[in-house]
């Protein structure tokens, strides 16, 4: 990043702030309805956003009737424009202002775009409703009617017309934006879709669409909709109070959606003026339509039509010297469902798609019996909650679960007896194997100092535990003709934190494969709340999710808990999970992924996993985000592909993504780090 840009600033980040205003404004009162537009330009400079718009007609308001026909109101209109204009020298905001405009005697209903006292361009609306209330064929003429594409006005000239305009950004690439208006939004084909395809990022739309029973609804479902249809944001505002009420009412509703996210929205039936904002994420936008290859293919497709586009250049000028925090609020768990109204839903949905998943391979297999190894942790105790579904689904006695507990150099007392008590009230084939001896005798083969009574805590002797109870588990299951259910999470895979091949790596079926420790956690504590596998269950879930994450490998003092603490080597996974979701799903730059986990977790909060009760302040400064993310980075890139390339089949769960190398991630086992290091170091120590 640049020596003159504030890491702390939106704009530094590919975000920009946009804006959709309502003013106060009066029928036939271009002068007054001038001024208030005004006043809504400079505040949304204060507001930090770099482009406005205004409702359709604005200027002279759209419940005018046959007062278009009226030469004093276009008129006063050019008058009120010239006010607007002039205001502009002085306001660093892109401002998109609604007027009629009367050009070779014809009228438009027109969106004209203004910056640093000149006027851009102009679009004029293409679909005009004549149906039920609306009569605007009486007084204007389609914007594909025109007979020019340029027009002199206030004493510009060559000023781009027509409803083919791009307008881009000269200071950031990656925005262009188009302007449809008000009914050219429910046409069947939208000019929004053309002009997306053509390149547009953000489409703005000025409505004056009036107020009936469920249209609310209805506008917010088709802009969501065409938002992510488009793969771009969409920025609507519509006439509020001050319009005619001779026929219609008026409620003001503005939007703002990013690819089928609601950022924003006004307040309905409001009677003063209104600004929202929404900070849209431009790389967000970008990298959906690099990936959906879908999105390139339909502009080969029309490519001729896309040709018709111009381009309008725009030199506005982008605030990125000062501070300039996000306003959109970040969820801390982009894996873990956010809607609490919905959380039933998205639950049943997790374990439906792991469950579906096994249950299809042992019958495709024919296997009665699963095996799996059961530690009193959260992975395999999510495993265990998924086989005893697809038992019953199945109708496989859960008699036929083999879990085996094998307690090892480092097993505590808590997460033993977590491991019986679970096993015991979900009515499993409990086996107890010790694996010490065997252990042992590895040892003596391979000549580890630890056989001679040397303490010596490698990773050799981590690794020849972890490899024992896989051998044991796969050597069970071919004994009794049974099937190993893998427990490993896509947190571990993401970091490597799994022993590979012989270890937690491997299975015959892996069911946690794409659902990381944060949805894990979740998952388990949803399930006790609604006694998924009943009460007695339950309360061992309960005591699973306050027990320290642990490989609990290397043995310590007091084994009452667990000695080892993943989290103190591999990072928070609270933290680690949020570096995942935007690394995977978007890419991202390791800068733009440390803004938002700042964004998000800067400030105090309680509780530190989604839904506990622990009463703790949480917090991570810049300083802790780049540390944990440089350990991210260094492990997802450079050390642990080779593990992910082989990993056994696993179902995908969420649209966070998998790892796996048959599905949404393929990558070299070889490749370095360096370019993401290199953007990390960018990333401040402090947050001031």
């Amino acid at each position: 990043m640049d020596a003159d840009k504030e890491y702390f600033n939106i704009y530094n980040h590919n975000f920009i702030r946009v804006a959709a205003a309502i003013p106060e404004l009066r029928v036939a009162d271009p002068t007054f309805n001038a001024k208030k537009t005004v006043e809504l330009m400079q505040k949304t400079a204060e507001e930090g956003a770099i482009i406005v718009v205004f409702p359709e007609l604005g200027l002279s308001a759209y419940s005018c009737d046959d007062l278009f026909h009226q030469q004093a109101l276009l008129s006063g209109c050019m008058l009120a424009l010239s006010e607007v204009v002039k205001a502009s020298k002085d306001i660093p905001v892109v401002s998109i202002v609604g007027m009629p405009l009367k050009i070779d005697n014809m009228l438009f209903n027109c969106a004209v775009v203004i910056s640093q006292g000149l006027i851009l361009g102009i679009t004029p609306k293409t679909y005009l409703p004549n149906y039920r209330e609306f009569y605007e064929l009486r007084q204007f003429t389609p914007g594909d009617r025109a007979l020019r594409d340029s027009v002199a006005i206030l004493n510009q000239h060559d000023v781009p017309f027509g409803n083919n305009l791009l307008f881009k950004l000269n200071s950031q690439p990656l925005l262009t934006f188009y302007i449809e208006i008000c009914e050219d939004l429910w046409a069947p084909i939208p000019m929004s879709s053309s002009a997306a395809l053509a390149g547009a990022m953000v489409i703005f739309n000025p409505s004056a669409s009036n107020a009936t029973i469920t249209k609310d609804d209805y506008l917010r479902q088709l802009i969501s909709n065409q938002s992510a249809r488009c793969l771009a944001a969409y920025v609507y505002t519509s006439a509020g109070f001050g319009e005619s009420t001779t026929d219609l009412a008026w409620d003001g509703q503005a939007l703002i959606c990013e690819n089928g996210s609601h950022l924003s929205e006004s307040k309905r039936f409001s009677y003063t003026p209104q600004l929202i904002t929404g900070d849209i994420d431009l790389d967000r936008l970008s990298q959906e339509r690099l990936r959906q290859t879908s999105f390139a293919h339909n502009i080969q497709r029309i490519s001729k039509d896309l040709n018709l586009f111009r381009t309008i250049p725009i030199n506005a000028d982008i605030p990125c010297s000062q501070k300039i925090l996000l306003k959109r609020k970040y969820e801390r768990f982009p894996f873990v469902p956010s809607n609490r109204l919905q959380q039933d839903k998205r639950c049943k949905e997790v374990y439906e798609i792991q469950v579906q998943g096994l249950t299809k391979r042992l019958r495709s297999t024919n296997t009665k019996r699963v095996v799996i190894g059961i530690s009193g942790g959260l992975d395999s105790t999510q495993a265990l909650i998924v086989c005893a579904q697809a038992a019953d689904l199945s109708g496989i006695p859960r008699t036929n679960i083999d879990a085996l507990i094998m307690p090892g150099f480092a097993t505590s007392l808590r997460t033993l007896d977590q491991a019986r008590r679970l096993t015991a009230s979900i009515g499993c084939t409990t086996h107890e194997i010790d694996i010490k001896p065997s252990c042992m005798q590895m040892f003596r083969d391979i000549g580890h100092p630890f056989a001679e009574g040397h303490p010596v805590y490698d990773i050799a002797f981590e690794n020849v535990q972890a490899g024992e109870r896989t051998s044991h588990l796969f050597r069970f299951a071919n004994l009794h003709n049974g099937m190993v259910v893998g427990t490993s999470d896509l947190s571990e895979l993401a970091l490597g934190w799994s022993t590979y091949g012989v270890g937690d790596h491997m299975a015959h079926y892996h069911v946690n494969a794409s659902v990381p420790k944060t949805l894990i956690h979740y998952l388990i504590r949803w399930s006790a709340q609604k006694d998924l596998l009943g009460k007695e269950v339950s309360n061992v879930l309960l005591d699973v999710l306050s027990t320290t994450i642990s490989p609990e490998l290397i043995p310590c003092e007091n084994n009452e808990e667990p000695g080892q603490h993943s989290e103190h080597v591999i990072g928070p996974y609270e933290l680690q999970d949020f570096h995942l979701y935007y690394t995977l799903r978007f890419g991202f730059l390791p800068s733009k992924v440390a803004f938002l986990a700042w964004s998000a977790w800067h400030e105090k909060n309680i509780g530190a996993w989604p839904d506990t009760p622990q009463e703790k302040q949480h917090e991570y400064t810049i300083g802790d985000i780049k540390k944990w993310l440089k350990v991210f980075l260094e492990r997802f890139f450079k050390s642990s592909q080779y593990k992910r390339s082989c990993i056994a089949n696993a179902p995908k769960v969420g649209s966070g993504g998998s790892l796996s190398p048959r599905g949404d991630y393929r990558a070299p086992s070889d490749s370095e780090a360096t370019p993401w290091l290199a953007d990390l170091d960018t990333i401040p120590e402090k947050d001031t």
